[in-house]
């Protein structure tokens, strides 16, 4: 079967990426759709914003799973650190979602949090 060049970089790129990379990846891209709605404010639709922090919830719930397994092998600082901060972005998720009028001001934290840890899984 012939394969275009993407699909063949995407192949390669699943089994040279490290989980660290693919978890920041997925981070920034969580990041970029939260920001984007955050910038087209105005414009955005409340299923846009739903679907950005949906997106953002869905990707930190499978963090907190992770990190929560008997079987993880970080100490228990990191995972203790993960889950506090997975919960913090729950709670903003409700707080956006359910209680009261959303405003763009309240998805920055979770821009940027996920930015840092985004960061600091490459090393930087």
């Amino acid at each position: 079967m012939h394969q275009t060049g993407a699909q063949a970089y995407n192949q390669t790129a699943k089994v040279v990426e490290s989980p660290r990379q693919r978890e920041s990846a997925l981070l920034m891209k969580a990041a970029a759709g939260l920001q984007k709605v955050k910038d087209e404010w105005e414009t955005s639709t409340q299923d846009e914003l739903r679907s950005a922090l949906t997106f953002n919830r869905k990707l930190w719930t499978i963090f907190m799973s992770a990190v929560t397994q008997d079987d993880s092998p970080l100490p228990v600082e990191v995972k203790q650190n993960i889950a506090n901060l997975g919960m913090f972005v729950m709670n903003q998720t409700r707080e956006i979602l359910y209680e009261g009028v959303p405003q763009a001001e309240q998805l920055t934290v979770l821009v940027q949090l996920n930015r840092q840890i985004a960061a600091g899984l490459r090393g930087m």
